[in-house]
């Protein structure tokens, strides 16, 4: 029954994205570009909810601002977003790419998935963008819960150095990320990389490039219960 309602919901909101992808410019279209953003893409949930924390000194985390929040995000100092969802023709980022436009904010697009182990080469890329990355900067997907803390624990691994303990403390349930579900898969890369330093010191980018296997990885997570899952 679960299963059947998620595809229904799935199914409505694939529907509903390809309806709005409108021209912002046009006022009736803009309309209905806001109410793809507040409705389908829960922006409405967004408006008093930001999931926003501090990663380290000039890195912050959150969920999918709206304008009023990158104007205040730009009055703070923060000179860059990296947006994790991605450049697609949808209002969310329609909306998105004006209002750093107008702010002159740095817009940095570097999509992920949260379901699934992420590859070797996209983990590597974004240690590189992330190690680049002119702060302060601001990172988000669209809830501000997994694909956000995973490149939060990233970030605090590969570029400060800082314990794997602390790193996944960014993947948690204060983010509303829940370790059962499919993204929990995030969780697994990270412990298995903890599990590897009991063997010998490694930095986080050189496990990945030298022995992270994402097969290997979403097969062993394929295969846990809920309760192995929960104790990530």
């Amino acid at each position: 029954m679960a299963s059947r309602l998620h595809k229904w919901v799935k199914d409505w909101e694939r529907k509903q994205r390809e309806k709005y992808t409108h021209d912002l410019t046009d006022p009736d279209q803009r309309k209905l570009s806001q109410r793809y953003f507040d409705w389908v893409d829960h922006g409405i949930l967004r408006y008093k909810w930001h999931n926003f924390a501090k990663v380290a000194d000039g890195v912050y985390r959150s969920n999918h601002p709206n304008r009023a929040r990158f104007e205040d995000y730009a009055n703070i100092g923060i000179k860059t977003i990296l947006n994790l969802r991605g450049a697609n023709r949808l209002s969310p980022y329609k909306f998105e790419k004006e209002a750093c436009d107008a702010l002159g904010l740095t817009l940095i697009d570097q999509p992920f998935t949260a379901r699934k182990a992420p590859r070797k080469e996209r983990l590597l890329e974004i240690i590189e963008v992330m190690g680049s990355i002119q702060k302060p900067f601001l990172m988000h997907c669209k809830s501000g819960a997994d694909r956000t803390g995973l490149m939060a624990a990233i970030y605090l691994l590969a570029i400060e150095g800082r314990p794997v303990q602390e790193a996944q403390k960014q993947l948690s349930v204060r983010f509303v990320h829940l370790n059962f579900t499919k993204t929990g898969i995030l969780d697994y890369v990270i412990d298995s990389y903890a599990q590897r330093l009991k063997q010998g010191d490694i930095s986080f980018r050189d496990w990945v490039a030298t022995e992270y296997d994402q097969d290997a990885a979403q097969e062993a997570f394929d295969k846990m219960g809920f309760w192995q899952r929960i104790k990530l």
